[in-house]
C-alpha cells in the first residue's frame, strides 16, 4: 500500500507543517488537492519546484488520488506563476486534475482558502480537510510522494535562499546541512550583522545560530540586516510584547476585520484576545476563546495593526494558556463568509511594503548542484507526532538513504533517513550526527 511506503520513506508535509503524509493516503476523500500557492514573501521555492519538476509532482498527485480513490484532483497555483503552470498543463496527462488559479495574496496557501477557493466548501471550525472529502499536499510532498513510490526516501529538501545574500538561488540541500553552508552556497550575506528568519516572515521563526540545520520542514532561509525593523519587532520576549501590548491596544479591532478565518467565517477576534493582557477583570480565559480557531498566518501582527502590537502572539499565548488549562472553545454559530472577504485580501505586494522588504523581492532560480556537506546533524524530530528512535549504533557506517531512525508501529510518525554516506558519529535524544 502506498501509505505504508510513505511511512517507511519518511514522507510528511514539506510545506511547513510535517503532518506524516501516510495518513492522509490511508484516507478516503472526494478530492486531493494540491497547494502550489506559496504566499509568504520572498520565497519562491514551490514556484521554482513546479516549473523544474512538474511531472513528479502530478506523478505523486496522481499516485494519492488513486491511494484516497479521490474522483478528482484540484491544483493550486497561482496565475503570476505562468512558466510554472504551463509546463504542468504540458505534463498533465490526467483529465481529473483541474488547475484553479488564485490571486497574489496572503495567505491563499491556507489550506482552509485553498479548499474554500478549490471547492466552495468550508473546513468545520478546528476540522480538516478530511471533513469535507478533501486531502491537501504541498507540492513538494507530492514530489516526495513520487520518488517514495519507486523507493527513494526522503534524503534531501528544496530550498530557497533569499533577502540579503549575494546569490539569491533555490535547490537541494541534504536534510541536516547547516545554515551556514546554505549561506555559503550564495555567495555569503551582503551585510556582516544579520539575522535568518527560517521557511519565512511571516510564520517562521528567527534565528541568529547558522550551526541549525536544515529539517524536512525548512522552506528557505531569509537574511535581513540586524537592524531591519522584522529582526528588532521579532527579536523581542513574549513578556515585552505583552507590556506593549497592554500599554497601547485601543481596540479598533483591524487586526480582527484583516483576519483571513475571521473573513472565512470564524470566530477568531484578535482584538478580543488582546483584553486578556489586562484591560478587564473578567478573566483571561473569557477573551483567550478568541483565538482557539487562529491559524497563526501573522497578519494581524505585521500588517493590520496600526500601532505595531502584537495581537498573533497573543492568540499564541491565549491558545497556549486554554490547553494547558483544558479548556477547549467550539464555534456555535454556522461558519458563513464574510460579505467583506473578497474586498480585504492582502496583495503580496502591498504586504511587502508594509514589511519594509521590497528591495529584496527577486527571483530564486533553480541551480542544480550535487552538494555534499562534510557533515549532517539530522534531527529526530522532524514532524508533527512522536520522534523517531535512531535504529543504528554510534560508529556505524551508514549509507545515504538508509533508515537510520523509526517511530513505534502505533505511533504518529515518520521515518528518517541518512542524507549522506559516512559514519553515525554521535547520537542523541534529538539528533544523529553524520560524518561524511
Amino acid at each position: 500500500m502506498l501509505s505504508d511506503t510513505l511511512r517507511e520513506c519518511g514522507v510528511v508535509g514539506a510545506g511547513g507543517a510535517g503532518f506524516p503524509t501516510h495518513v492522509k493516503a490511508a484516507s478516503r476523500v472526494e478530492f486531493v488537492i494540491a497547494n502550489g500557492a506559496e504566499c509568504e514573501p520572498l520565497i519562491h521555492k514551490d514556484a521554482e519546484l513546479m516549473k523544474h519538476f512538474p511531472a513528479e509532482i502530478l506523478s505523486g498527485m496522481a499516485a494519492m488520488m488513486k491511494a484516497t480513490g479521490a474522483a478528482s484532483g484540484k491544483f493550486g497555483i497561482k496565475s503570476k506563476n505562468a512558466e510554472a503552470l504551463a509546463r504542468l498543463q504540458a505534463a498533465a496527462r490526467a483529465e481529473k486534475i483541474e488547475f484553479v488559479m488564485l490571486g497574489d495574496f496572503y495567505p491563499s496557501g491556507d489550506e482552509f482558502e485553498l479548499v474554500y477557493s478549490a471547492t466552495g466548501r468550508l473546513i468545520p471550525p478546528a476540522g480538516l480537510p478530511l471533513h469535507v472529502g478533501c486531502v491537501v499536499n504541498n507540492v513538494e510532498t507530492l514530489y516526495n510522494v513520487h520518488q517514495a513510490a519507486r523507493g527513494v526516501p526522503v534524503t534531501g529538501k528544496f530550498v530557497s535562499i533569499a533577502g540579503a545574500v549575494n546569490q539569491p538561488k533555490s535547490f537541494w540541500a541534504p536534510v541536516g546541512t547547516p545554515f551556514r553552508e546554505l549561506l555559503a552556497l550564495v555567495g555569503g550575506a551582503k551585510v556582516a550583522d544579520f539575522g535568518v528568519f527560517v521557511s519565512g516572515l511571516m510564520m517562521g521563526w528567527l534565528t541568529f545560530d547558522l550551526d541549525d540545520v536544515v529539517t524536512k520542514t525548512t522552506g528557505g532561509l531569509i537574511v535581513l540586516p540586524r537592524d531591519h525593523y522584522l529582526i528588532s519587532r521579532r527579536d523581542r520576549s513574549q513578556a515585552q510584547m505583552n507590556h506593549i501590548g497592554k500599554s497601547a491596544c485601543d481596540q479598533c479591532s483591524y487586526c480582527t476585520e484583516f483576519c483571513p478565518r475571521y473573513l472565512l467565517g470564524y470566530e477568531v477576534m484578535p482584538h478580543k484576545v488582546m483584553r486578556s493582557l489586562g484591560f478587564t477583570l473578567t478573566g483571561s480565559e473569557n477573551w483567550n476563546q478568541w483565538a482557539e480557531l487562529c491559524c497563526a498566518c501573522g497578519l494581524c501582527t505585521l500588517y493590520a495593526c496600526p500601532e505595531d502590537l502584537y495581537p498573533k502572539e497573543a492568540c499564541d499565548q491565549g491558545k497556549h494558556d486554554r490547553r494547558a488549562a483544558g479548556l477547549k472553545f467550539v464555534q456555535q454559530k454556522p461558519v458563513q463568509v464574510h460579505p467583506m472577504k473578497e474586498y480585504r485580501r492582502v496583495p503580496l505586494s502591498m504586504l511587502r511594503k508594509r514589511l519594509k522588504v521590497e528591495e529584496y523581492e527577486a527571483e530564486t532560480p533553480f541551480e542544480q548542484r550535487d552538494y555534499r556537506p562534510a557533515a549532517v546533524r539530522i534531527k529526530l524530530r522532524q514532524h508533527a507526532g512522536a520522534a523517531a528512535k535512531p535504529v543504528v549504533a554510534e560508529g556505524a557506517r551508514v549509507n545515504k538513504g538508509q533508515t537510520i531512525g523509526r517511530v513505534g508501529a502505533n505511533e504518529l510518525g515518520a521515518a528518517i533517513h541518512a542524507s549522506i554516506d559516512g559514519v553515525a558519529r554521535r547520537i542523541t535524544g534529538e539528533f544523529i550526527e553524520i560524518t561524511a
